[in-house]
């Protein structure tokens, strides 16, 4: 280093950082510092050039670790960096390049010692480190200054203080990443962290009052999205677009933490990471997630997570209530934007989460905007394209879209939005199709690619939760909407009887219903010369359809012995069986969702009713099963009286034809004959559970 340009291969030999490491203190008013911070060089563009520069510095920056305790050189490099900003506000207004070129390197030498003091020493030592003080002889004085709270509370002052110009845009950037790196302490420790550093200075002292304008700061970051300036308008020239060496630095330590606050993304596939159009704005994002996650403190709640938890829009001019704390306003509007454009980021995916979990002003806002399309229409794409996301971020968006139908008026509107030419929605060509039709198309999609591939329960639950949420306003559903749910519980209904036939008419020992019936009464001798591989051939009238008729009994004791074989831990079942749980429950959910939207808005959905009775013959075989009876009356009533009213109209009607006598139907059928059947209501519950777990571990 020095006042030449450096290459990171020359950075074990410089004299410069031999001297900052050595055994000889360094008075903080020596000219050493300024010739230490006139350097610049490339910034790493990946992973391979970043962990070269890290692998030249590390015996520099170990060699500090042991020396600095007696040098105390580390804390002469804070105090040179702390003189500097109390006059950074001034040379950026009077375009100071060279002072703010030699503070900016200040800050990325900090930033590179502090992530290598994090990972080499216990929080107590690094405490030590920045709290020395060289003392005279003969003086026995205690005091001596916390140089690492002097330093965040700097960190926080450049961040909200510092007027964001091209010259300062970096300065910016590396001081929202060095806070990045200092919350990392929690990647070295297995257990949460509840007294760590991060709460004794960030939750209360000297950094508290900052918490509110830290907060604002960081939101409003994000929304402005403000790109890096070009080459040559700031003094760093041969950096790149990219954010600046320390930005690199920083990155790979955001990536860590990234890691651990989705919980290792675990069954997830490593996304390609996107090219970052601002640099500020993401690492703001991620500064802002985790501020807002850290766990309360023993004797003090977050006070970040309150300043997300109460802020209100700026066009809110009622007064903030005495109880809540660090409260400020924003803009709203641009927020919202914002979150709209920048779904494809799953921090922006988990942020928006969190505002709609916590901050009831904006959940508000949000629900009563008349373009919810904007917001909804990114997070349908991103479980559209479940194979190519993370886990997390899939995760996330599920939350998002149950959060959001739990409100009716959400649930009446989707409907209303109509969309054209859908292009990422490659199954069929959508020319044209309400919001709420393409919501349903997505999850039971989303539910189907879960449980063939993934199968995780979890998913398929809370997917099927978003649509027994909306099912009672559904409204003019799309032919190919109405199609899908009707498909999808008759492809469940004859997995329910090939699961069965499996388990209680196996090919290995019986290739007959002889044997399986060989104790039944004369009523069953019609079904002993049915063989297995018959009811495979024909699951429109297989076992399931054979047993209905007179002998529910057996199909209930069969069950029951089901699940009670299921809960013994003797015999080990084969998967078909463990599946058998999860099937019926499926077709529950799936009967509840068509038997709410029948209930609550037949006369709406004409098109539900042509697909129900296409598929007339599967669901009769149903009406009686023990599990689903109740949950089928309806759905019976429907296909009988609809059934009657074509038989009465003629054979061979077009569809046309077949439309216009379910209108005119719906219209002539008593509401009162069907049976009063709101879905019940799914809210989130455990599946916030898990949106925190994915959020932070820090917050378990």
């Amino acid at each position: 280093m020095g006042s030449n340009s450096s290459r990171i291969s020359d950075l074990p030999k410089n004299e410069y950082l031999k001297k900052l490491s050595g055994t000889d203190s360094v008075s903080e008013n020596d000219p050493f510092w300024n010739q230490l911070l006139s350097f610049s060089f490339p910034a790493p563009t990946s992973s391979t050039e970043l962990k070269l520069l890290e692998e030249a510095t590390v015996s520099v920056c170990r060699s500090l670790v042991v020396n600095n305790p007696r040098t105390g050189n580390l804390g002469a490099l804070i105090k040179v960096f702390l003189s500097r900003t109390k006059e950074l506000k001034l040379s950026a207004e009077c375009q100071n390049h060279i002072f703010i070129w030699q503070t900016h390197n200040a800050l990325f030498v900090i930033c590179c010692l502090l992530k290598v003091f994090i990972c080499e020493t216990s929080e107590e030592e690094l405490q030590l480190h920045f709290t020395y003080e060289e003392k005279a002889p003969g003086s026995y004085s205690s005091d001596s200054e916390d140089l690492l709270e002097e330093l965040l509370c700097c960190l926080m002052q450049l961040i909200t203080d510092i007027p964001l110009l091209d010259i300062t845009y970096e300065i910016s950037v590396e001081a929202v990443s060095t806070m990045v790196v200092f919350l990392s302490c929690q990647l070295f420790h297995k257990e949460v962290l509840r007294q760590s550093i991060s709460h004794k200075y960030l939750m209360r002292g000297r950094c508290l009052p900052y918490t509110s304008k830290l907060v604002k700061t960081l939101l409003y970051n994000f929304i402005r999205q403000e790109k890096p300036p070009p080459p040559g308008a700031h003094v760093l020239s041969q950096q790149s677009d990219g954010g600046g060496l320390l930005y690199g630095l920083a990155s790979g330590v955001a990536t860590g933490l990234w890691t651990v606050f989705t919980l290792g993304g675990v069954g997830s596939k490593a996304a390609a990471a996107p090219e970052l159009s601002s640099p500020l704005a993401n690492q703001s994002l991620l500064l802002l997630l985790v501020l807002a996650n850290l766990t309360d403190a023993v004797d003090a709640p977050n006070p970040y997570r309150q300043a997300i938890m109460s802020f209100k829009n700026t066009q809110d001019s009622s007064p903030f209530p005495s109880s809540i704390p660090h409260a400020f306003q924003i803009n709203f509007n641009s927020l919202y934007t914002a979150l709209c454009e920048q779904q494809t980021s799953d921090q922006a995916t988990l942020l928006l989460y969190t505002l709609l979990h916590q901050n009831s002003n904006v959940r508000t806002y949000m629900l009563a905007r008349t373009d919810m399309e904007n917001l909804v229409l990114p997070i349908l794409e991103i479980l559209y394209h479940v194979e190519e996301r993370n886990s997390h971020h899939v995760y996330m968006a599920l939350i998002i879209l149950l959060i959001l139908t739990e409100d009716d008026g959400f649930n009446r509107s989707i409907h209303e939005v109509i969309l054209k030419n859908i292009t990422w929605y490659s199954e069929r060509v959508l020319t044209e199709i309400s919001l709420g039709s393409l919501l349903i198309l997505v999850v039971i999609r989303t539910i189907q690619y879960n449980m063939t591939r993934t199968r995780d329960k979890y998913l398929h639950t809370n997917c099927l939760a978003a649509l027994a949420n909306m099912s009672a306003q559904f409204r003019s559903l799309h032919q190919y909407a109405a199609q899908r749910i009707i498909s999808y519980t008759c492809r469940h209904l004859r997995r329910y009887v090939y699961v069965l036939d499996k388990l209680y008419f196996p090919h290995y020992h019986c290739s007959t219903l002889q044997h399986c019936f060989s104790t039944l009464s004369d009523n069953g001798e019609e079904l002993l010369s049915l063989t297995c591989s018959h009811i495979l051939r024909s699951y429109a009238f297989s076992l399931f359809s054979l047993l209905s008729k007179k002998h529910n009994k057996v199909l209930e004791q069969a069950t029951q012995s089901l699940r009670g074989s299921l809960s013994s831990n003797d015999v080990p079942l084969p998967d078909y069986a463990q599946d058998l749980n999860v099937i019926e429950e499926v077709i529950r959910m799936m009967l509840e969702i068509i038997n709410s939207c029948l209930t609550n808005s037949l006369h709406h959905n004409p098109n539900l009713v042509y697909a129900l009775l296409y598929k007339r013959d599967l669901f009769e075989q149903f009406r009686t099963h023990p599990s689903f009876q109740d949950v089928m009356q309806n759905i019976d009533l429907v296909i009988t009286f609809f059934s009657s009213r074509l038989l009465q109209a003629g054979a061979e009607l077009s569809v046309e034809r077949v439309l216009e006598i379910i209108k005119q139907g719906a219209v002539a059928l008593p509401k009162d004959r069907l049976k009063g059947h709101l879905c019940p209501r799914r809210r989130i519950k455990g599946m916030h559970t898990l949106g925190k777990q994915c959020t932070l571990a820090l917050s378990c």
